[in-house]
């Protein structure tokens, strides 16, 4: 397949999209009407289009790397087009399909334990009555977030540290332990440690929205709860969490659609050769074997298998919420 035909065929494909799009709009009912009455919107928001427009969708021209032999120093005319090779590499290179059992499970971890973390701590925050108590535990559990990774690995490989270590020395003057551990050498571990320190480091943060939701339920709802002789946890159970849930549903639909994105930054600065089977992501994965050997093109073929997969999990989680009759994104 030659460049001009390669071409043809990606401008086709974009304006057969292009018209999919427009056609599902078009069935809408008064949809370019409430358009053009609300056009002073739409020119207000015109730049932030062309500003997504341009460091967004413009870029994905870079896709087409995925399907050559892609080197620097050639022309785009001169490339050399392979079709699906390197698709056909990654599924059949071992240590890319242990990439997606680490990258979904570590990304299983942090969400679960991030969405109970997260609720649960909102859920009691909002429980408190002391204003400046409140506050003080906002700030503290905010602040994590605001950390480099790279202090936070550094902090985490010092508390893990079988010289001096705090967790170990703790667990030892307790008796959990006889002799330190190896934290950080201990593949089995691996995966707890990535979605403890995401708990910490996120968790804070994560609770703004939660936060948000609960202060906008109907204050009423709580009086005839309390005259019904509702205690406190039966409001949170019966008032509280049915009011967010809309909130809970969109967050959860969006964490769905970055299944494959697990993390970069704490993976590679906390792996080493004895966890390497466990720890490395797709972004490790990338890195490694695509960018730092120059194989520009695998490197893209993973990069796309990741962000079609992750919008097409967000799509059947939207329909599977629209089914269910819950609040959904589109």
């Amino acid at each position: 397949m030659n460049t001009t035909s390669t071409f043809i065929i990606f401008l086709v494909m974009s304006l057969v999209m292009g018209v999919i799009i427009l056609l599902f709009y078009y069935k809408k009912k008064n949809f370019f009407v409430n358009l053009s009455r609300q056009r002073q919107l739409l020119y207000m928001s015109l730049p932030v289009i062309l500003y997504i427009i341009l460091f967004t969708y413009v870029p994905l021209w870079g896709w087409t790397m995925g399907f050559q032999y892609y080197r620097p120093q050639r022309s785009f005319s001169a490339q050399q087009w392979v079709g699906l090779h390197w698709f056909k590499f990654l599924f059949e290179d071992p240590v890319f399909l242990r990439t997606i059992r680490n990258t979904i499970a570590m990304s299983f971890i942090n969400t679960t334990l991030g969405f109970v973390t997260a609720i649960s701590l909102a859920l009691l925050l909002n429980e408190v009555r002391k204003i400046l108590f409140k506050r003080f535990i906002q700030t503290i559990s905010y602040l994590p977030h605001f950390l480099s990774m790279v202090i936070v690995t550094g902090l985490v490989s010092a508390m893990l540290s079988t010289d001096s270590g705090a967790i170990n020395s703790a667990f030892m003057a307790v008796g959990f332990i006889k002799e330190p551990v190896l934290w950080l050498a201990e593949p089995k571990y691996f995966w707890g440690i990535i979605g403890v320190t995401y708990v910490w480091k996120e968790v804070g943060w994560n609770t703004i929205i939660y936060l948000a939701a609960m202060a906008g339920v109907d204050p009423n709802l709580y009086e005839a709860a309390e005259i019904d002789g509702c205690n406190r946890y039966q409001k949170m159970w019966r008032i509280t969490l049915p009011s967010i849930k809309p909130t809970i549903i969109i967050l959860l639909i969006m964490s769905i659609g970055r299944i494959l994105d697990a993390g970069f930054e704490m993976q590679y600065l906390l792996r080493n050769g004895l966890v390497s089977e466990v720890s490395d992501t797709i972004d490790v994965y990338v890195l490694i074997f695509g960018l730092n050997r120059s194989n520009f093109s695998l490197a893209t073929a993973a990069g796309m298998f990741k962000n079609v997969v992750n919008i097409t999990l967000i799509f059947i989680a939207n329909e599977i919420a629209k089914r269910a009759g819950e609040e959904r994104l589109i």
